[in-house]
């Protein structure tokens, strides 16, 4: 068994227990035991709801600038009463994304204790996108293999034992929604159907319909089908295949048949060409880098037991597990978003549990820090094709937003709001105290930055970023206002995610909706100054250029409050809710550079205050986006033994044992410990930050080693500028480090105090010494 293994060697009790599979657009989540093994299977389109017409506000500029007026004033019941009035819509058919059913393998039972003593055993080998068991009957071993094919489209399953005919299993089909059907076509194939409709975030009636295939082949024995059930008695061998297609987006009935094509091919070429082929296309992607963080490992642990271990505080004893967690990240971000998936993450991924469906959460695209983190790591862990799903939503997402920019606020370019879904929604959420987050869209949009700025790709800057970017700053240059104090340019009314403060000096009367928060100001800056770069770039828009400029120079600057914290908002309000999640006033330290330990150190001693007051709160809103942000924010101040702390409480205390990070029962409504993704994505985000760090021009090199580390390496890190970096160290001490660059271009090489300049050629490695001297 390798490094890279999840393994138990206990049944999966639980969805929180099963192993996930995903091929970009069809998820399972493996359930295993002796004598069952349950797969809940999703995809990723299909979802209840449906596309509705936007109602244009009767407001617009002239409401916006009345409302202003009462915010600007002091006045803000009266400003949050009319912004409720213009700027909040009623909820309608948003949807949510479903699962679709369940698969139930009942295997023969002869041993009522073989979970047990060694009989039993259940993995998912990360190396190869593989999940399997064995279990040990009195005379035989069954064996079962399972994956999900990205290339042949399908999840596809082998079930074979060391007895001839020891394989004997029934095989049947569990609803996901009201209308699901099955039938059986033949002795071995059966056909599903169903629509994606429930009554919590839609009417019931509308959603997305699905079509799908399970076939069983077999080798010795007999099949035979009963009751919508598939029932195999004495065989060798048996192969399962799942194949699903669904009419999202479709206007033609070809959808229908592409199951019974795909199933056909998948056919033709046979289970052994099939898994070869998925190791293959898999580990063209998870092959790129490979992470050793030290000599001591406990992979002869059952994972289950090293996260225990390791929230009672033994994680210094197994570095490696923080290697498998960071491997997993990348492991699900293939499984879930490959460059040729039709949607990108959403809140559970592409899997579903069904918590957050039969909730007011749904499982959508958060806008105000989770589908973000999804893809926070992407470029840097060399993923990049995986972020094209993402930006592919983006663009549509500015179309989408562009009717809602005109209705909601009669400005020009595109906007939107706290979520979005599958069907276009950009509007505001229907309670402004969370909805009116008027920067999601853009938060959302930065991703176009970061994909440029890591793959120099000047084709995708010209054809895809700066247009849907530069009609965003068309938005903004048209919706911001002036402030009547200090003449700064600002957002508002909006709310800073999804905070809420005392103004004035009272500690009555909460309020959320202000007028330029921190984190609109910071996000509008990152878009203004990238659109100018692009302008002088690809020499176009020059009176855009000019306009941006002086919007710029007028744009409020990041400020120090009287506690020494990082202002969240425009004015130093009291916060209402110290504990609070959210910490989107952290972007300027993390995902964006603006402040930085080297070129920032008062406002870096700000960030510094910020988390740690957050930290202390004895009621502190303990989630997994949280413990991530915790962690990354740590990470960019240098700070490797308080991120490793907070990285060490995301892996031990809030994840399942499938290494699912959770969001804990009580908070923002959930009403039990409900799988929420983004942690397992942030949490690999943060081993890669302090490992490796690049930004304005700058690649620095472990800069946040924790001592838990001291040893180890890492290869096919991706730094900004076009760039690869292997890393390998020692004792804490840098050994070596190779930098290949695919684009010409001037680095500084940092290292603790030491310093270089690399002025690199394209397609070149270049290797450096432990005192930074390059080497060849």
């Amino acid at each position: 068994m390798n490094d890279f293994t999840l393994w138990y060697s206990t049944p999966a009790t639980d969805w929180s227990q099963g192993l996930p599979l995903g091929n970009g657009r069809i998820g399972a989540v493996v359930m295993a035991s002796s004598h069952r093994e349950v797969w809940s299977m999703s995809e990723v389109t299909f979802w209840s709801g449906r596309i509705e017409q936007e109602q244009p506000s009767e407001g617009g500029k002239a409401a916006l600038e009345e409302m202003r007026s009462y915010f600007f004033s002091g006045d803000y019941d009266e400003g949050d009463r009319l912004a409720k009035q213009h700027l909040q819509p009623k909820k309608r058919n948003f949807g949510t994304h479903l699962g679709l059913c369940e698969v139930v393998i009942d295997m023969e039972k002869k041993n009522s204790n073989s979970d047990e003593g060694g009989n039993f055993q259940r993995e998912l080998d990360l190396t190869q996108a593989l999940a399997g068991a064995f279990s040990k009957n009195d005379d035989s071993m069954i064996r079962r293999e399972v994956f999900a094919s990205n290339v042949d489209d399908l999840v596809v399953s082998r079930v074979w034992s060391e007895v001839p005919g020891g394989v004997t299993f029934t095989l049947s089909l569990q609803a996901g929604t009201e209308s699901f059907k099955v039938v059986a076509l033949d002795d071995n194939t059966l056909e599903f159907q169903g629509q994606a409709t429930e009554n919590v975030h839609s009417d019931g009636s509308c959603g997305v319909w699905s079509k799908g295939l399970v076939k069983l082949v077999i080798s010795g024995g007999t099949i035979a089908s009963r009751d919508g059930r598939l029932i195999v008695t004495g065989a060798d061998e048996a192969w399962i295949y799942f194949v699903v297609s669904t009419d999202y987006r479709r206007t033609d009935q070809d959808w229908e048949t592409e199951s019974g094509s795909t199933l056909l091919k998948a056919l033709d070429k046979g289970y052994a060409l099939l898994r070869e082929e998925h190791i293959r296309d898999y580990g063209e992607q998870y092959d790129k880098v490979d992470i050793q963080l030290g000599g001591k490992r406990k992979a002869d642990l059952a994972t289950d037991q090293r996260i225990r271990l390791l929230e009672q505080g033994d994680g210094d004893e197994d570095p490696q597990l923080f290697a498998l967690f960071f491997q997993y990240g990348r492991y699900l971000t293939i499984a879930g978003s490959r460059k040729n998936s039709p949607l990108p993450l959403h809140l559970q991924g592409i899997w579903n549990d069904g918590e957050a469906c039969r909730m007011g959460w749904s499982c959508d695209y958060h806008l105000d820090v989770n589908t973000q983190m999804n893809y926070y790591p992407t470029e840097i862990v060399n993923l990049g094709e995986s972020h094209l799903p993402l930006l592919r939503y983006v663009e549509d997402l500015a179309l989408a937003g562009r009717e809602t920019a005109r209705n909601v606020y009669g400005c020009d370019g595109w906007v939107a709001h706290v979520f979005s879904n599958v069907w276009g929604f950009t509007l505001p959420g229907w309670e402004t105290s969370w909805g009116l987050n008027v920067t999601g869209g853009l938060w959302l949009a930065t991703h176009l930055i970061e994909h440029y700025e890591y793959s120099q790709d000047r084709v995708f800057l010209e054809n895809v970023a700066y247009p849907v970017l530069k009609e965003s700053a068309a938005f903004y240059l048209d919706y911001m206002c002036e402030h009547p104090r200090n003449g700064w340019l600002v957002t508002g009314p909006s709310n800073s995610p999804e905070n809420h403060f005392y103004p004035g000096n009272s500690r009555e009367g909460a309020q959320q909706l202000s007028m330029g928060t921190t984190m609109d100001q910071m996000l509008v800056r990152r878009l203004f100054e990238f659109c100018l770069h692009s302008v002088e770039l690809l020499n176009k828009d020059e009176e855009l250029g000019r306009k941006l400029e002086e919007a710029i120079g007028n744009l409020p600057p990041l400020q120090i409050g009287k506690k020494g914290q990082l202002q969240e908002w425009l004015e130093d309000y009291e916060e209402a809710q110290p504990e609070h999640r959210h910490l989107s006033h952290m972007y300027a330290l993390y995902p964006d550079s603006r402040i930085t330990p080297d070129h920032t150190p008062e406002l870096s001693a700000a960030v510094r205050i910020t988390l740690e007051n957050r930290m202390v709160q004895e009621e502190l809103e303990d989630v997994e986006f949280t413990a991530a942000l915790f962690g990354l924010g740590f990470a960019r101040l240098h700070d490797g033994e308080t991120a490793y702390k907070h990285l060490s409480h995301l892996i031990g205390g809030l994840c399942f044992d499938n290494l699912f990070t959770y969001s804990k029962s009580g908070i923002a409504g959930a009403e039990s410990n409900i799988f929420v993704v983004d942690g397992n994505f942030g949490g690999t985000a943060v081993v890669a930050e302090m490992l490796l760090q690049s930004y304005a021009g700058e690649i620095h090199l472990l800069p946040a080693l924790p001592q838990a580390w001291n040893t180890g390496s890492i290869t096919g890190l991706r730094a900004k500028g076009n760039a690869e970096v292997d890393i390998v160290w020692e004792n804490g001490q840098l050994i070596y480090t190779n930098i290949q660059t695919f684009s010409a271009g001037t680095f500084t090489i940092c290292w603790g105090k030491q310093r270089t300049i690399l002025h690199a050629e394209a397609g070149e490695m270049y290797y450096f010494n432990s005192e930074l001297e390059l080497v060849k």
